[in-house]
């Protein structure tokens, strides 16, 4: 019976229900970086993100209503929902929109990619859940695989002088985005149904995105640009509304430090798209960071299930 278990935890990556949805977000999230890149400099940042979680929160309301899943939440769920809407869905992507006015979208997404070392650090810390070795040796692989990729985007691309405004910035998202993973993954927010908490948090983050907007960048500003609001349509709908239920799911089935595994991927499938619509072409530094990352992603996800 325990083998059996513990059979069906190693390979838990091989499952339908595990792999469909980690291929689809990375696939997703691969393209967003490009979309959240076009966007920025036809108004200020800050109202691209209010408007990217606005149309996301109502997406995500019709969702809710759509499965049978209600729009009620306790009032712990309230608080769930605000801690995880001001963190993921105002501080992170307000960090993230920012950093790419000074890095390259490859840069700040190489960098997403060590979204897996907080989320195993917190994991440990708050739900004590170990890492094992072939996490932690899958990890170890996987990152020299992100720094090949990190100093090829650099070279390819010389970075300005406010580079480490950018790097700050991308790390404070990083941390923030942890946060709101681990806090998915707790007791309280597994307790609520998952689409209706999301859209309450999107909904929560968009009203501090508005108020953060406004003081910071004055009245809203929504240009009626079809290539600007097509864009942020699709950050909303398809790049939020269809991947955080998705991704979250994943966090609850995998634990943070697995599920974050799909960053890894998320930079390679930007340079795929990069290679079929941009013509980029790869190096041997390129490629050799891509495959031992996709190797390191492999091995860590074929380990056991962390203790808790």
């Amino acid at each position: 019976m325990n083998l059996a278990r513990d059979d069906h935890s190693q390979h838990s990556l091989l499952r339908p229900g595990v792999v469909i949805p980690f291929v689809l977000v990375a696939l997703i999230w691969g393209s967003t970086w490009f979309a959240i890149k076009d966007g920025i400099g036809a108004v200020p940042v800050s109202w691209s993100v209010t408007w990217r979680f606005t149309l996301a929160a109502a997406g995500m309301f019709a969702l809710a209503l759509w499965r049978g899943e209600g729009v009620r939440l306790t009032g712990r769920g309230h608080l769930v929902a605000l801690m995880l809407g001001v963190a993921q869905f105002c501080c992170n992507f307000n960090l993230v929109y920012r950093a790419e006015q000074y890095l390259t979208s490859g840069i700040v997404a190489v960098l997403f990619a060590m979204l897996m070392l907080p989320n195993a650090l917190f994991a440990w810390i708050v739900f004590r859940q170990k890492a094992t070795r072939g996490f932690l040796a899958g990890t170890a692989i996987a990152l020299t695989g992100i720094v090949l990729l990190l100093i090829h985007e650099a070279r390819l691309a010389p970075l300005g002088g406010e580079v480490s405004l950018g790097i700050a910035m991308s790390i404070c998202a990083i941390c923030v985005a942890s946060f709101a993973n681990v806090l998915q993954a707790s007791p309280a927010a597994r307790a609520q149904p998952m689409v209706t908490m999301l859209a309450w948090a999107m909904l929560w983050g968009a009203c501090a995105d508005f108020g953060f907007a406004w003081a910071t960048s004055g009245p809203p500003v929504l240009p009626l640009d079809a290539r600007y609001l097509g864009g942020v349509a699709y950050l909303a709908l398809i790049g939020s509304v269809v991947t955080f239920p998705l991704y979250f799911q994943l966090i609850r089935e995998l634990g943070p430090g697995r599920a974050a595994y799909n960053g890894v991927v998320v930079p390679i499938i930007a340079m795929g798209f990069s290679t079929v619509l941009e013509g980029y072409r790869w190096s041997l530094l390129a490629g050799s960071g891509a495959v031992l990352a996709l190797i390191g992603l492999v091995v860590a996800m074929r380990a056991r299930s962390p203790s808790r």
